[in-house]
């Protein structure tokens, strides 16, 4: 049963796209400024798989790395977790989704309290700490849910778990999935529950996305109606909305994504397990804090050589990324960046430079191709690997 596995450091770009400034992301680079903050990343592991390696990082690579290694541009105009995801699986999106900018407009806002029965507050971009700060003690008071936007393509809406239960929380962020659609479109409504006290906010980990149905065919679809398994990981059951999933284990943080992997490496599956460790996007890029981004980081990668090896003879062990969240940045929305493609089998031939992909989906068709399973998006690079 051979297994290929996918795992995603949600935001670990490795340097601008070329079309980044159209981003207002010039010069960003999120691995390379986390690297230069430490002081030098305590990463052995993924630095030997080659991570240093990929052209045009600025880092410092080491010799004989063990992987293959390279860096992907993103086809879709865009920058965010759905995009990104969607175009690894092979679906890039040509029309990017509705982005509202300053706020959502009136038709959308007072559609969406109709259908939920009560007002709304916030309507304006903010940082999803910072603003349950601002309005956590007029939601507490009010019970109105607090809506927010950000650069990309989102709805968020945080409400505080004893206030509003987490079922009714999910109920309206459904709602407003529902709503959100046809011409204001939007990639992602995400729910974001918060606790505490006034003066002492802070989100919990029972976040939930409700994402768009994929508008196209993925290799999560073709693996799945080819028999073998689609496991996903993390939030990539909402980013793909359950489709072309085989089995689902939603783990909350880094921590259980990767005992949740090791646990798949050991007890065998027969296909795809695609990963999402979030932690690195929601809580370091997003939050401008380097400190904890790098500490991550070295987090996962002392469990890199647990997971190589638990790998058989003929398995893959694909790590990658689905776009820049760069820390030290002002901002704190996404980064318009390459993404790492760095892949370890013990058949594959080591130090193998993939070069500069010209699209995300160069990964679902080598997947495809891992399984002999024909499918037309994306350029195939596991030839290039192989001894």
């Amino acid at each position: 049963m051979p297994k290929f596995t996918i795992i995603v450091l949600d935001s670990v770009g490795v340097g601008e796209l070329p079309d980044a400034a159209e981003f207002g992301d010039a010069g960003t680079n999120t691995l390379k400024h986390v690297d230069e903050f430490r002081g030098g990343l305590n990463i052995p592991n993924l630095k030997r798989l080659g991570i240093y390696n990929i052209q045009g990082t600025g880092l410092a690579p080491v010799e004989n790395p063990i992987g293959c290694f390279g860096k992907a541009a993103e086809i879709g105009k865009a920058k965010d977790t759905t995009n990104g995801h969607f175009e690894i699986a092979g679906l890039t999106v040509k029309t990017p989704f509705k982005v509202f900018g300053e706020s959502f407009p009136p038709r959308i806002i007072e559609e969406l309290e109709r259908r939920i029965g009560t007002k709304v507050i916030g309507n304006y971009p903010a940082s999803g700490t910072e603003i349950i700060k601002v309005l956590g003690d007029e939601h507490v008071k009010t019970g109105y849910p607090i809506v927010y936007l950000s650069a990309d393509s989102l709805m968020q809406i945080a409400m505080h778990e004893s206030i509003i239960p987490l079922e009714r929380q999910y109920e309206i962020c459904q709602i407003a999935r529902e709503l959100l659609t046809g011409d204001d479109t939007v990639s992602r409504v995400i729910c974001r529950p918060f606790t505490g006290e006034s003066g002492n906010y802070y989100r919990t980990e029972n976040r939930k996305d409700f994402s768009v149905d994929p508008p196209g065919v993925t290799v999560l679809d073709l693996l799945s109606e080819n028999g073998k398994d689609v496991i996903g990981v993390g939030k990539i059951e909402d980013i793909f909305n359950r489709r072309g999933l085989t089995q689902i284990n939603h783990t909350k943080n880094n921590r259980e994504g990767i005992q949740a992997t090791l646990d798949y490496l050991k007890t065998g599956f027969d296909g795809l397990l695609f990963v999402n460790l979030v932690d690195f996007d929601m809580l370091y890029g997003h939050r401008n804090n380097p400190e904890g981004y790098a500490e991550a980081l070295e987090y996962f990668d002392s469990f890199v050589p647990d997971m190589i090896d638990l790998l058989e003879e003929e398995d893959i062990l694909l790590i990658t990324a689905d776009h820049g969240c760069d820390p030290t940045t002002p901002g704190t929305d996404h980064t318009r960046e390459y993404i790492p493609i760095i892949v370890y089998g013990k058949q594959l031939k080591a130090g193998t430079d993939l070069g500069i992909r010209s699209t995300f989906s160069d990964i679902a068709a080598t997947a495809a191709e891992y399984f002999g399973v024909e499918f037309q998006a994306g350029t195939s690079f596991l030839k290039e690997m192989e001894r």
